[in-house]
């Protein structure tokens, strides 16, 4: 009886694994899930603990034994897409930004939102010049830390926290400043309020990169944002195409093609290139994801995609959730009372130090920076949360992107730049934020062609090596237009020729297989003695014992006397 109780309790721990998920807050939220538990199942287990009912916008993000990042695919398994051991570790994520995060119903999702553009703030993703930093960074604090009070907040004490990835004293002054005089009295769901509202009029809100090179082997980001695709190149951003313009997302391979229509009937067609297929996949999905999300008006008419022309071709994947337009109107249904919000404080933060007190790294030289990272963040493990969806090259935090603008930035002899705040545009320069203004140290050399990111989110995955990725960077003194031909630049002819004849030998190696098929299926029907009711049916049909008796019974005495001669042949020799 025993040994039957404990082999029953093996049984069902062998079907049972634990799922560690971390959220937005860096809290962690860990369950035991079925092994055949589907993503669903997790995500409203996680919806239900933060008390969200707005959780359209929002997904959980995974990084494969390959270092992979994906979306969890809530109609599938958890255990089929991991392909990995248990237990798992999963991140939360804001997934689908919100247009307006001003008009969601509920201050819970707004918070969760506050604290995702918190986090790409820090790391780099969201972009900003100088002024629009100093005043999310000061909501931050306002929202964190609250009135400024003379008695416990000393001379100096912005420097304490860290907003972005690299911030002059100048700015830290400007964010004290601001906090001092302009925020007082500000409760903490105002001020998330208002920085979500600033953050939504940047060119870069809700901008997830993923590294790619176009056809002329130049390094670019491609992003989905809430109004369109983005593709950021050099030092800005080259192209946008609202989602009403996208009209066919394909890929093949590692080669993403972008399809759209602009004013005046114009066709274009960008042609990407990632680093491998699986990436290439990734971002396929990705951008189908969002484009029925925010294009369409209703999830009926959500349809399943190819990601080739050919039927036979390619992967097929379909989005399963609500539209922005339905969860919209879903939200202003919804009649509680506000749930309880326990914001995390000055609570230290493993992702977004900005409530972690030590020393400003722009204080630091350079050959300590690193060293001196590590000691403000000790103790704290390495990151799963990166919103990178492709395994980039780690780098230093001395080796952080600050590029100069063509026409604000200044060499000097001391390696120092000069980036005047009255005349920088994000309209016309992607820089990490923030622009610092004066005695920046220049790196010696540059993220992935100027793409946002940290230390943290890339070492969060384990990383490939140099090698795998190196050539995705490229010199940061290159200060000249950037290449805006992007995937425009028609492919060669040869090529063309190359893939019209593959989908020729396609088509052709299809009907064969077709015609092989019809075949057997005649065979079967004439020759053989199966006697199934709807081969009986044919048999009795005079359409077929006409073809039977006046084209199949000649055919197959005349392939039985050639048969017979070549036998004859091959005897006599």
């Amino acid at each position: 009886m025993l040994s039957r109780l404990m082999s029953g309790s093996v049984r069902n721990l062998e079907r049972e694994y634990l799922c560690t998920v971390r959220l937005l807050d860096d809290t962690e939220y860990t369950c035991t899930i079925q092994r055949d538990a589907k993503g669903q199942y997790l995500f409203d287990l996680i919806c239900h603990h933060l008390n969200l009912l707005e959780k359209d916008y929002f997904g959980i993000r995974y990084v494969d034994p390959d270092k992979q990042r994906h979306w969890l695919e809530f109609t599938k398994s958890i255990s089929k897409q991991m392909k990995s051991q248990p237990p798992f570790t999963l991140c939360l994520r804001v997934k689908f930004y919100p247009p307006d995060p001003a008009a969601l119903k509920e201050e819970i999702t707004r918070y969760l939102v506050f604290l995702q553009i918190k986090r790409d703030l820090y790391h780099g993703r969201l972009l900003c010049k100088t002024s629009d930093a100093a005043m999310l960074a000061a909501h931050i604090l306002q929202a964190e830390i609250g009135d400024y009070d003379p008695g416990k907040h000393p001379e100096g004490y912005s420097s304490k926290f860290q907003f972005f990835p690299k911030h002059s004293e100048k700015l830290e002054r400007r964010i004290a400043d601001i906090h001092k005089t302009e925020l007082i009295g500000q409760t903490p769901d105002t001020s998330e309020l208002k920085f979500l509202q600033k953050a939504q009029m940047l060119e870069t809100y809700g901008v997830d990169p993923h590294p790619c090179k176009d056809v002329s082997g130049n390094p670019a980001f491609l992003a989905f944002t809430p109004f369109g695709f983005v593709v950021l190149q050099g030092n800005k951003r080259v192209h946008f195409l609202k989602w009403n313009e996208v009209t066919k997302l394909k890929f093949e391979g590692k080669t993403f093609h972008i399809y759209a229509n602009q004013k005046e009937d114009r066709k274009i067609i960008l042609t990407y290139f990632a680093p491998t297929p699986e990436a290439c996949k990734h971002l396929w999905k990705c951008g189908v994801e969002n484009q029925a999300f925010y294009k369409l008006e209703k999830s009926s008419q959500v349809r399943t995609v190819s990601s080739s022309n050919l039927f036979f071709k390619g992967s097929r994947f379909r989005y399963s959730g609500r539209v922005a337009k339905e969860v919209m109107e879903q939200s202003a249904k919804i009649k509680r009372e506000p749930p309880e919000i326990h914001r995390a404080g000055l609570v230290p933060s493993r992702s977004c130090p900005s409530i972690t007190h030590g020393p400003r790294l722009t204080s630091v030289p350079r050959t300590r920076r690193r060293a001196v990272h590590i000691s403000i963040m000790e103790g704290l493990e390495s990151l799963r949360d990166s919103a990178h969806s492709t395994p980039v090259r780690s780098v230093s935090h001395s080796d952080c992107f600050m590029p100069r603008s063509r026409s604000q930035a200044t060499d000097h002899g001391d390696g120092t730049a000069i980036i005047s705040d009255e005349t920088y545009s994000p309209s016309n320069s992607v820089l990490p934020t923030p622009v610092a203004e004066h005695s920046l140290d220049l790196p010696t050399s540059r993220q992935n062609n100027g793409a946002p990111r940290s230390i943290e989110e890339e070492s969060e995955a384990g990383t490939p090596t140099t090698g795998d990725v190196a050539d995705f960077s490229v010199d940061s003194r290159a200060t000249g237009p950037a290449q805006t031909s992007g995937g425009e630049v028609a492919l060669s002819e040869a090529e063309q020729v190359n893939k019209f004849v593959l989908s020729v030998l396609r088509l052709l190696l299809v009907t064969i297989g077709l015609l092989f098929v019809l075949l057997l299926l005649l065979i079967i029907l004439t020759e053989s003695d199966l006697d199934i009711a709807f081969l009986r049916d044919i048999r009795q049909t005079p359409e077929f014992e006409q073809f039977h008796y006046e084209y199949f019974c000649p055919l197959r005495r005349w392939f039985a006397c050639k048969l017979r001669w070549v036998g004859g042949l091959l005897i006599n020799k």
